[in-house]
C-alpha cells in the first residue's frame, strides 16, 4: 500500500490517527470518467473536522492564546465540537460547546461523552439553526472567562490550514490526476483549504462547492434547511474561509435530494454517509454524464451516517418533515445502478 494512504502501525494519541483516509470508487461512465469519494469518516470521531480542530488548537498554542489548563470555546453543530473535545482531552484543556437543537442528537451526546460542557442557545424542542446566536454567545463567553479561547472556526485561518494535508493525500494517491474537486461549503475550510493547496500541484483542477438550498453563500433565496453542519443560514456571516476566487462553480442541493442520496448509498452500497455528504454525492452523480472522457472527480465526504440514525435514516423523522420522497430515491437508485454497471 502507498505510504501516503497508510496509517501508522501504532500510535499513543487518538489525534495521531487523523488523516490517511481512503478513496472509494463509487462509479464510472462508459467513457472512463470516475467518481471517487474521499471518505473522511475514517478519521477519529467519524468526521473531517477533527483535522481543523487540531490545527486551531495548535495554532492558538503557538500564538500564546491558550495556556496550560485553559478553556476552549466554540459554536458548533457537532462535528467541530467532537474534534475539539478529543484535542482538549489530550492536551489538558476544558471545552465548552455552544450548541442548538438543530444539531444531530448523537453529536451532542458524543461531545458530552468526551467531556465537553454543552451550553444551549435555544429552548428544548426548537429545531431552528441558530448559528448567529451561537457565535455571539460563544464570543461573549470566552471574553468573560479567564484563560479561555474562542476558536471561531468560521473566521480562523487555521481552519483552512488543517485541511491542507487532504490535498497532499489526494495528490499522492492519484499522482496528480484530479480534474474536479467537489465538496460541501459551511465554514469553507474543508473545500477551500484542500482546494487551495491542491491548486499548487494540480493548477487545472476545477473546484465546485455545494451548499443546501436555503443557504446564502451562493446567493438567495434564503429559507430553513435540515442539512446539518453545512451552509450559511440567513442572518449568519459567510465564513472568511469561503474563497470565491478559488471557486469555479457553486451549486445548491435540497434536503430531499441530499437525504435520499444518503439513504440510497446505505441500501445499495452499504456505505453510511451524512446528510450534507449526500448532497455532495447527489450533485456529483448528476454531473457524471456531462464529464469529458477520462475525467477524475473527487468528492469530499465529510462525515459518516452513524450520527444520523435519529434523523436522515429515521422514517418517522423524515415523514414528519415531508423530507421522504420515494420517487426521488428511486431515480437516484436507478442512476447509481446504471453508473456502477460500467
Amino acid at each position: 500500500m502507498d505510504k501516503a494512504l497508510s496509517r501508522p502501525a501504532m500510535v499513543s494519541r487518538v489525534s495521531d490517527l487523523i488523516g490517511h483516509t481512503p478513496l472509494f470508487e463509487l462509479c464510472r461512465t462508459d467513457t472512463g470518467s470516475r467518481l471517487l469519494l474521499k471518505l473522511e469518516q475514517f478519521n477519529p470521531t467519524g468526521t473531517a473536522k477533527i483535522r481543523m480542530a487540531r490545527q486551531m488548537v495548535l495554532d492558538a498554542e503557538e500564538r500564546g492564546l491558550l495556556r496550560p489548563g485553559g478553556r476552549i470555546v466554540e459554536s458548533t453543530s457537532g462535528n467541530t465540537g467532537l474534534g475539539l473535545a478529543v484535542i482538549a482531552a489530550e492536551r489538558g484543556y476544558t471545552f465548552t460547546a455552544v450548541v442548538d437543537h438543530h444539531a444531530a442528537a448523537d453529536k451532542l451526546r458524543g461531545m458530552k461523552a468526551l467531556g465537553a460542557e454543552l451550553v444551549y442557545v435555544a429552548e428544548e424542542g426548537d429545531e431552528e439553526l441558530a448559528t448567529a446566536a451561537r457565535e455571539e454567545f460563544a464570543e461573549k463567553l470566552a471574553a468573560e472567562s479567564d484563560n479561555a479561547y474562542f476558536t471561531e472556526q468560521h473566521n480562523n485561518p487555521a481552519n483552512g490550514d488543517g485541511y491542507r494535508p487532504v490535498a497532499h493525500e489526494l495528490d499522492a494517491a492519484l499522482d496528480g490526476r484530479i480534474d474536479l474537486l467537489i465538496g460541501a461549503v459551511g465554514t469553507g475550510g474543508g473545500l477551500f483549504g484542500t482546494g487551495g493547496e491542491l491548486r499548487r500541484t494540480v493548477p487545472g483542477v476545477r473546484i465546485v462547492g455545494v451548499e443546501p438550498k436555503g443557504s446564502i453563500a451562493f446567493g438567495p433565496p434564503a429559507h430553513d434547511y435540515y442539512q446539518s453542519g453545512t451552509g450559511t443560514p440567513e442572518g449568519a456571516t459567510i465564513g472568511a474561509m469561503v474563497d470565491y476566487d478559488l471557486l469555479d462553480e457553486g451549486a445548491k442541493v435540497g434536503d430531499i435530494e441530499a437525504f435520499a442520496t444518503a439513504r440510497v448509498l446505505a441500501r445499495r452500497i452499504g456505505l453510511l454517509i451524512g446528510g450534507s455528504a449526500g448532497g455532495v454525492v447527489y450533485e456529483a452523480l448528476t454531473r457524471m454524464s456531462s464529464l469529458a472522457p477520462g475525467t477524475t472527480m473527487v468528492a469530499l465526504i465529510n462525515d459518516g451516517g452513524e450520527k444520523y440514525m435519529d434523523t436522515v435514516f429515521n422514517d418517522d423523522w423524515m415523514n414528519a418533515r415531508d423530507l421522504a420522497d420515494p420517487v426521488v430515491e428511486r431515480e437516484i437508485d436507478e442512476l447509481l445502478t446504471k453508473l456502477r454497471e460500467n
